[in-house]
């Protein structure tokens, strides 16, 4: 398994009544999320603002330390990764960001920003490192001659497409690509969509796709797991979310996609109010008052992840019972 998390978790301790009051509150961004990446897959995390999805990864990337857990990546802990950055994780983890217009260095030209990491990496002349970059700006469906501009003279698109190149420059194992279209046309979402699924047949790259559309996952995604105010509620093989999704909320995710004929939807499972805080979660359930589902039971037991088989987890007390309804 190329990528292991068990447990993770990341709580805050925000101060309550200002800097001077020593009174605080936790809040629970991500807690105990377990699950694995395949070397080659494309793993979905899905889920509303506020869920956790981007803090789980900013932690595997280490732009953000864990409060517990533990990650294990193609073989190495967490601890390793940290202590030998450049020579476990630089050259087989990285990251393509949500804002395709703040993640590019406005003052770099786009040889210099898609060079970035070969050089930071080392072990690369000069010569071998120009010709590199030439051959992964064009993977993105730019030319060469872009090399020599600046970020402000493209598109979001296009910088996105930049954003890829310095991704896979160094040739990685698996990437994280955080909300990567969101900041996007529509149109040109499926352009970057369609050539993140080019990149990865081609070079057999693990992603984790984090987002909060559905439809994106659906299309790029091997598995999906979908993540409510910390926790992971629901895993399935992306195929499988319009006959088998179980939970409640990964069924009103999936009603809130817009069909172009309504008589195919298949569940018309509603998702009221808003997500409640990371700091006062709900006793129970954490979906038990948007749930209309919930009963007794839901308000004073946690659901845990459990196994239906297949692949497919899911954290619900009536399950069963929302399966055969």
């Amino acid at each position: 398994m190329l990528l292991e998390v068990q447990d993770l978790t990341k709580h805050y301790r925000i101060a309550r009544g200002g800097i001077l009051n020593r009174a605080t509150d936790v809040l629970k961004a991500v807690d105990g999320v377990s699950f694995h990446v395949a070397a080659g897959e494309t793993l979905g995390l899905v889920g509303e603002s506020g869920s956790g999805k981007s803090t789980v990864g900013q932690m595997l990337l280490l732009q953000t330390l864990p409060t517990s857990g533990s990650v294990v990546f193609d073989g190495e802990s967490q601890e390793y990764l940290r202590r030998n950055f450049r020579k476990s994780l630089m050259g087989k983890m990285q990251v393509v960001f949500q804002d395709p217009y703040d993640s590019l260095n406005p003052k770099m030209r786009v040889a210099d920003i898609v060079a970035e990491p070969l050089r930071n990496l080392g072990g690369k002349s000069r010569e071998e490192i120009v010709e590199a970059v030439g051959v992964v700006i064009e993977k993105v469906g730019l030319r060469r001659e872009d090399l020599r501009k600046f970020p402000h003279q493209f598109s979001g698109g296009q910088r996105q497409r930049i954003g890829v190149a310095r991704a896979i420059s160094v040739n990685p194992k698996f990437i994280v690509l955080d909300e990567p279209v969101s900041a996007l046309d529509v149109s040109v979402q499926a352009q970057i969509v369609n050539l993140l699924v080019e990149i990865k047949r081609e070079f057999q790259i693990a992603y984790l796709f984090i987002s909060h559309n559905l439809a994106i996952v659906e299309h790029i995604a091997d598995r999906v797991a979908v993540m409510y105010l910390g926790k992971i509620v629901e895993v399935l093989g992306s195929g499988d979310l319009h006959h088998r999704a179980v939970h409640p909320y990964t069924r009103a995710l999936i009603a809130a996609v817009p069909l172009p004929d309504p008589r195919n939807v298949k569940f018309d499972t509603v998702l009221k109010g808003e997500i409640p805080s990371a700091m006062r979660l709900p006793a129970g359930c954490r979906f038990n008052a948007r749930c209309e589902h919930a009963q007794q039971r839901c308000f004073q037991d946690e659901p845990v992840l459990e196994d239906l088989g297949e692949g497919h987890h899911v954290a619900c007390h009536f399950r069963l019972t929302i399966a055969r309804g």
